[in-house]
C-alpha cells in the first residue's frame, strides 16, 4: 500500500476550547496557532498517523487581561513552554465514521495519555481537483494533570476556574499532491 501524506488546510480548520468559570458557566476559548500533519495509508484513516503542534501562547479567550494570564506561569507559562503537542498511539472503530484516538498529550512537557472521540467526515474532492478529509473530535482533559494548577476560590467557596477543559476541533486536511 502507498503512503499518503495530508496537509492541514488552517482556514478550514479551528480548535475551541470551554472551562467553568465561578462554576456556573463557561468561558469559551480557541487557539489560533497550530498544525497538524498526517500519513495514512492509502486513504484509509484508521491507519492515520498524526503530528499535531500548537503555539501555546495563540490560546485565546478574547479578552487580553485572561489572556495574560494564560500565558503567566499560573498556566501555560508560554516562555518556558511554548509548544503543545500530540501524538497518536492507537486509534479504534466505533463504527464506519466514529473513532476513539489514544495519544500522547504534552502540555508544559508534561505529557499524560488522553483519549479523544473522532466522527470521520469523509474524504471527497473539491472543485478544483484537490483530495480532501475533514475529521470532527471531541474530549475532554483535567488541566491540573498537564500542570495548568492555578486556582482561586470563592468567598462561598466555589472554584473560580475548574478543572476539566472541554475540547473541540474541526479539522480539514489536503491530500499532497
Amino acid at each position: 500500500m502507498a503512503k499518503v501524506k495530508w496537509a492541514l488546510d488552517p482556514t478550514h480548520s479551528e480548535i475551541h476550547f470551554k472551562v467553568k468559570h465561578l462554576m456556573i458557566s463557561n468561558v469559551s476559548g480557541k487557539i489560533t496557532k497550530f498544525d497538524a500533519s498526517v500519513e495514512t495509508e492509502e486513504e484509509d484513516f484508521t491507519t492515520a498517523k498524526v503530528s499535531f503542534s500548537a503555539e501555546a501562547s495563540s490560546v485565546t479567550t478574547f479578552n487580553e487581561q485572561r489572556d495574560q494570564h494564560l500565558q503567566s506561569s499560573d498556566f501555560f507559562d508560554t516562555a518556558k513552554f511554548p509548544q503543545i503537542k500530540f501524538t497518536i498511539t492507537k486509534l479504534e472503530s466505533e463504527g464506519a465514521e466514529n473513532y476513539e484516538v489514544y495519544g500522547d498529550l504534552t502540555i508544559r512537557d508534561i505529557t499524560k495519555p488522553v483519549k479523544f472521540a473522532v466522527e470521520f467526515g469523509g474524504v471527497i474532492k473539491d472543485p478544483w481537483g484537490n483530495t480532501r478529509a475533514g475529521l470532527t473530535i471531541e474530549g475532554k482533559i483535567n488541566r491540573k494533570e498537564f500542570g495548568l494548577v492555578w486556582h482561586a476560590v470563592t468567598e462561598a467557596g466555589g472554584l473560580v476556574v475548574g478543572d476539566d477543559v472541554k475540547l473541540h476541533a474541526e479539522l480539514e486536511f489536503v491530500k499532497a499532491s
